[in-house]
C-alpha cells in the first residue's frame, strides 16, 4: 500500500478524502493539510483523518500527494511535492500559467516521479465504454454547459469546463493542432463565462467546443464523425451511441448481427448498425487515484501524465489568448 497525504478540504477535495477511504486496498491515507481552521475541523469530524499543520512533514512521510486546492496554489504546493521525490496527483488544470507547467514538466523528469492530472472525464463510463472500438475523427463536436456556481469563477471557463474536452480531443486526435479560432464573453465574472473556439489539426481534423457556465441547463456531449461512423458520448448521463458503416461487400462473419439496417447511398447499398455499448457504473475519482498507483507499481506512464496534462493546459491558453485579443479589439475605439 502507498502512503497518500491530501492537500486541500474543499468540497472537491472532501470527495477525495472518502475516495481514497473507499481504495483501501490501494492507498493508506496518512492525513491532510488545509490551512483553513474550519474545514480541517470539519473533515476531521466527517472523516476521522489527521490533519497536519507542518506541510512539509506530511510531504516526507507520504509516498504520494493529492492536490485538491485552488489552481493558483497548484505550482507551490506541486513544486515542494516533486522537490522532495513523491509521486503526485494534481488537479486539472495543472496549473494557472505555461511557465510554471514548463517548470513543473521539467522537475518530474529530473526527479523521476509519476504526476498524474485530473482530467477525471477520461475515466467516465461513456468514454470507457468504446473500450477499442476504432476512432478517426475528422468532425468532432462537443458541448459542455454548466449552471452558474461562483466556486468555480477563480478561472476562466476554459480552465474550468472546456479543458476536459481538450484534453480528450487531444488523447484521441494524433496529429499536431494547425490552427485556432475561438471568441469568449465575460458575463458574470471577469474572465470569458461562455466561450466557442474551433481547432483544426494537422491532419484535417476539425474539432467544435461550446463551453459555458452561465447555462439554464447541464450538458455534457461530445460527438465524433469520421468516415465509417458516427459516435455520440453523453459523459453526464453516461452514456455511448455508435452509429457504424458496413460495405454490403463486408465479410458476413465481421458484420453485427442484430440492429443492422440496409442503407442506399450513391455509392450504392451499405450497412448501418446502431449500437449502445453497455456502460459499466464506476466511480472514476476513485478509478484515477487508483490508476495512479498501478502506474507507480509497474513503472508505467499514468493514464493522464503530466506530459498529457501539459498540452491541455497549452491549447486552452492559446484560446484565452484569442479571446482576450478579440475582446481588446472589441473595446478599441475604431
Amino acid at each position: 500500500m502507498l502512503k497518500i497525504g491530501v492537500l486541500g478540504t474543499g468540497h472537491l477535495g472532501k470527495i477525495h478524502l472518502k475516495c481514497i477511504q473507499l481504495a483501501e486496498e490501494t492507498y493508506e491515507l496518512i492525513g491532510f493539510y488545509d490551512p483553513d481552521d474550519a474545514a480541517a475541523r470539519q473533515a476531521e469530524e466527517q472523516y476521522g483523518v489527521q490533519r497536519w499543520t507542518d506541510l512539509d512533514a506530511l510531504i516526507a512521510a507520504a509516498d504520494v500527494i493529492d492536490i485538491v486546492t485552488p489552481t493558483t496554489t497548484h505550482f507551490e504546493l506541486a513544486k515542494r511535492v516533486i522537490g522532495q521525490g513523491k509521486h503526485l496527483f494534481i488537479e486539472k488544470p495543472l496549473t494557472n500559467t505555461m511557465d510554471e507547467a514548463k517548470t513543473l514538466l521539467q522537475l518530474a523528469k529530473e526527479k523521476g516521479v509519476k504526476v498524474q492530472v485530473g482530467h477525471v472525464e477520461r475515466f467516465n463510463p461513456a468514454l470507457l465504454a468504446l473500450g477499442d472500438q476504432p476512432l478517426n475523427p475528422m468532425f468532432i463536436e462537443a458541448h459542455r454547459l454548466a449552471v452558474f456556481n461562483p466556486r468555480g469563477t477563480d478561472v476562466s471557463v476554459i480552465l474550468d469546463l472546456m479543458i476536459h474536452d481538450l484534453d480528450i480531443i487531444q488523447s484521441l486526435v494524433k496529429s499536431p493542432v494547425k490552427s485556432i479560432s475561438a471568441s469568449g464573453v465575460p458575463v458574470v465574472s471577469e474572465s470569458a463565462d461562455i466561450c466557442n473556439a474551433r481547432i483544426e489539426f494537422e491532419n484535417g481534423c476539425i474539432a467544435n467546443l461550446t463551453a459555458s457556465r452561465i447555462s439554464m441547463k447541464q450538458m455534457r456531449k461530445v460527438r465524433f464523425f469520421q468516415k465509417d461512423a458516427y459516435i455520440s458520448l453523453d459523459f453526464l448521463e453516461k452514456e455511448a451511441q455508435v452509429v457504424r458503416l458496413y460495405d454490403t461487400d463486408a465479410d458476413p462473419a465481421q458484420l453485427p448481427q442484430d440492429n443492422l439496417m440496409e442503407l442506399e447511398t450513391q455509392s450504392g447499398k451499405r450497412y448501418i448498425h446502431l449500437s449502445m455499448p453497455e456502460t459499466a457504473p464506476v466511480n472514476a475519482i476513485k478509478m484515477e487515484l487508483e490508476s495512479l498507483a498501478h502506474s507507480i507499481e509497474r513503472d508505467e506512464r499514468p493514464v493522464v501524465s503530466i506530459e498529457d496534462g501539459y498540452r491541455a493546459l497549452d491549447l486552452a491558453h492559446q484560446i484565452m489568448d484569442q479571446i482576450e485579443k478579440r475582446l481588446i479589439a472589441a473595446k478599441s475605439p475604431s
